[in-house]
């Protein structure tokens, strides 16, 4: 599966729309807990295991995304956006993604 930040593939011919896809993972107050106490981990200012939890919420949401697509017979998703919010106080994070399924030739 193609996944693209443009709103175009270079080259290719978008033969059909399929509409918008999208994805979430959600990230716990009990992640940050467990992250915190692993403070020790972290070299120049960043986290490697906060990083690594956001990596895997992030593909996590991307997956959910790409199956959207695949299930609406889509070869491609264009027009990519990824962001993060907090919920909850702050007590959650959560990562969506979203973009348009196309298939192309």
């Amino acid at each position: 599966m193609l996944v693209l930040t443009t709103p175009s593939i270079e080259g290719k011919k978008i033969s059909r729309y399929f509409g918008l896809v999208s994805g979430e993972a959600i990230l716990g107050a009990n992640i940050f807990k467990d992250l915190f106490a692993g403070i020790r981990d972290i070299v120049g200012g960043r986290s490697q295991a906060y990083e690594k939890e956001l990596r895997k919420a992030k593909d996590i949401a991307v997956q959910e995304m790409i199956r959207d697509a695949q299930n609406l017979g889509a070869n491609a998703v264009i027009g990519v956006d990824l962001d993060y919010e907090t919920l909850g106080n702050g007590s959650m994070l959560m990562v969506s993604v979203s973009g348009t399924a196309v298939l192309f030739e």
